[in-house]
């Protein structure tokens, strides 16, 4: 399992499943919008494996940023962003509007995934990108995704690819290797996180099989980068700082003070070593794609 989790999960250590998506709106938009270059290469690539879908579904859409990338790469289709979190589906809304797609783009709010039985029609398309992991029951949840596209239809799941990469191993401050051993942490965190799902099933993360248990044809699956080199923008340099803070923030506790004292520099605006001057910052990252189609 590798992923760059604490980007979206402001937890108390308490309760790895008290998530405060609304606090975290702007962090979430300003991550997409990062993200934009990757996400274009990933909707590309699966607009040439089916014909024009007419309802396209972003389930787990937060902010919105790639549902209206669904609308632009698909200009025939009507898209629904749906999330659990009202404030995050207003920003959508708002974007939608911004972007002039408005005129085919809804919102539903509720639980995944019982809420997809509230669609008016079946999906050509579901988009579920890094929110299959909050459900507990993941296979179940594919399964009640699958049932809700049409013959022919394609579920589309981002989960897994590589932890995200904003330093080089040796910083000049502190231990070198400091994103290694946050890696390490999170392995450990995010195994609590599923476990304190409600209805959580432990299965392995074999997408592939996930999508045949759910009577899916699994039909392709591919990884897309995120290269963005040294020097760094200001975007950049905003989401490295909020990764930062939320790593010190949500695995503080299984840090020893060396790297403690690191990430407090680097996300000390006042601090010259910090993510927000330091030369040598970037961002790499990869993230798979993994696609099922309903025969039946």
């Amino acid at each position: 399992m590798a992923h760059n989790h604490a980007h979206k999960h402001a937890h108390h250590h308490h309760d790895h499943t008290d998530i405060d998506w609304a606090e975290m709106a702007e962090h979430l938009q300003t991550q997409a919008e990062l993200y934009t270059p990757l996400h274009e290469h990933a909707l590309a690539w699966l607009g040439g494996k089916q014909t024009e879908p007419g309802l396209i579904v972003d389930a787990g859409s937060g902010p919105g940023v790639v549902s209206c990338m669904l609308a632009d790469a698909f200009p025939g289709a009507r898209v629904v962003a749906v999330d659990g979190s009202g404030p995050l589906l207003d920003m959508a809304r708002a974007r939608a509007e911004r972007l002039g797609v408005a005129d085919r783009f809804d919102t539903l709010t509720g639980d995944l995934p019982d809420i997809m039985a509230d669609l008016d029609y079946p999906a050509d398309l579901i988009w579920a990108s890094q929110s299959l992991h909050h459900l507990g029951d993941q296979q179940a949840a594919i399964k009640a995704y699958a049932e809700r596209l049409t013959v022919g239809g394609t579920l589309a799941l981002v989960e897994g690819g590589l932890p995200t990469r904003f330093l080089p191993r040796d910083i000049g401050i502190g231990r070198p290797g400091l994103q290694s051993r946050i890696d390490a942490v999170q392995e450990d965190w995010f195994t609590e996180m599923r476990a304190d799902l409600p209805g959580s099933v432990a299965v392995p993360e074999d997408w592939r099989a996930l999508l045949s248990g759910a009577g899916l044809r699994p039909s392709g699956t591919r990884t897309f980068l995120l290269d963005l080199p040294a020097p760094a923008t200001d975007r950049a340099r905003s989401v490295a700082a909020a990764t930062f803070s939320r790593f010190r923030e949500v695995l503080g506790d299984h840090l020893d003070a060396t790297d403690l004292a690191t990430l407090d520099r680097l996300v000390d605006p006042d601090d010259k070593a910090s993510v927000h001057h330091r030369g040598d910052l970037f961002v790499l990252s990869a993230r798979t794609v993994h696609t099922g189609v309903r025969t039946g």
